[in-house]
């Protein structure tokens, strides 16, 4: 028979794997911090949108409070002695930023894509015969470089395909088929913008020539390191987190409750059945308040977070703006373990100001307590985004009493 929990105790064991049952440091967060926030996520998500702040940065703000940013840069995308490169960029959940160890674990998701896109080889390698190699010998003798400078180096005319936005010349489709398939890497980042290098320049030669992981033993560990960062899921949670395939997902949880590693469990309120790790915790109470960005481990698998905070949530940004019906960017804010209310941010560069362009509150909270930790935690993210002041806008419930409380 297996233990059965409470859904509480569920959701208390999800946060603390997340790092959110520790207060936050003292004094200004270090390396050794952000290693730890690594150590319990296990990857950053990358995105584009820039309206409030980068994918990346906000799950360390979230879990550590005002650092500076150049720790994660310093960690993505650059090398020395004294600091080595703690992560590197690939397709884990998406595109993402995941511990420099981890790069092995990800090899057969490279061989997939070879062979998934080999179609897509063919048309370009017919269409710009030697392409890939020129590309290659390009980035070696330039590197790290973008895909701009690489197109103007081949010649600045290689052709387009009609159509939208996402039709790109032959140069960056080539560059991003090596980056799918592990030939190149993210060397740095200028702005957002990739800079492609060659794996041996950013990689270490113990990682890159250590021994093949097969395709069963990666799922194990990739499987085992969701599971650290979920504390407590359901199978389909943990395959989410790497993006697995169903049947081995299923196979490796098998697996890692046979070996003693993951524990079945009975949580009370789910449907399916819980996986949790055996060395989670479940504290008696979480305490503590932040901000979480849309793409924030703890919430991004938008049905686990329905069911273990009863808070459904739904990015907004491709619905038409008469039809949402939170805003554009939305940040859902815990305090004490709640998922308590959500504000629609924008970061007003320009102005110096961080905008709340709406702000609502969950049904049955103390809308009081609520606005006033809302309130100081939007200052301290202001203030990390050395924005000079927080401005309240009118649409949601909270929007009077936050405004003010700013």
């Amino acid at each position: 028979m297996t233990e059965t929990i409470t859904a509480s105790a569920a959701r208390r064991t999800a946060l603390a794997a997340q790092g959110f049952a520790d207060a936050r440091p003292s004094g200004p967060p270090g390396r050794r911090h952000l290693a730890k926030v690594l150590s319990r996520v296990q990857l950053l998500q990358l995105d584009s949108v820039n309206v409030a702040v980068r994918a990346h940065y906000m799950p360390v703000f979230s879990r550590l409070g005002a650092y500076d940013p150049a720790l994660v840069d310093d960690a993505a995308w650059s090398h020395s002695t004294r600091k080595p490169r703690l992560m590197v960029e690939y397709w884990a959940h998406e595109a993402s930023l995941i511990p420099m160890a981890d790069w092995p674990l990800l090899q057969w998701r490279m061989r997939r894509y070879e062979h998934r896109y080999i179609n897509h080889l063919r048309r370009l390698t017919k269409d710009s015969p030697g392409l890939i190699d020129d590309v290659l010998a390009t980035v070696k003798e330039l590197g790290p470089v973008g895909a701009g400078t690489l197109e103007a180096a081949l010649g600045g005319s290689t052709p387009r395909a009609k159509g939208g936005w996402w039709n790109r010349s032959d140069v960056k489709h080539a560059c991003e088929w090596l980056f799918a398939v592990g030939e190149l890497t993210t060397g740095t980042r200028k702005g957002f913008q990739r800079l492609y290098d060659l794996p041996e320049r950013v990689i270490p030669a113990e990682i890159r020539n250590a021994a093949p992981v097969d395709d069963d033993e990666a799922a194990r560990r990739l499987t085992l390191r969701a599971a650290v960062a979920h504390g407590i899921g359901t199978e389909k949670d943990l395959r989410d987190y790497y993006r697995l395939e169903p049947k081995r997902s299923q196979q490796a949880v098998a697996e890692l409750v046979e070996a003693g590693l993951l524990e079945a469990v009975t949580v009370q309120g789910w449907r399916h059945q819980a996986y949790r790790h055996v060395d989670a915790r479940t504290p008696r109470k979480v305490s503590g308040r932040a901000l979480l960005c849309p793409f924030d481990p703890l919430i991004w698998e938008r049905d686990r977070t329905e069911r273990i905070f009863d808070f459904r949530y739904r990015i907004e940004i491709y619905v038409p703006e008469p039809q949402r019906i939170y805003g554009y960017y939305v940040f859902p804010f815990l305090l004490d373990g709640e998922l308590v209310g959500r504000v629609d941010l924008k970061s007003d560069r320009a102005a110096g100001v961080l905008r709340v362009q709406g702000a609502f509150a969950e049904p049955g909270v103390d809308t009081a307590r609520v606005t006033a930790e809302l309130a100081a935690e939007l200052r301290t993210m202001a203030d990390w985004l050395q924005l000079d002041d927080v401005r309240m806008g009118e649409r949601g419930d909270l929007a009077g009493a936050l405004a003010t409380a700013l």
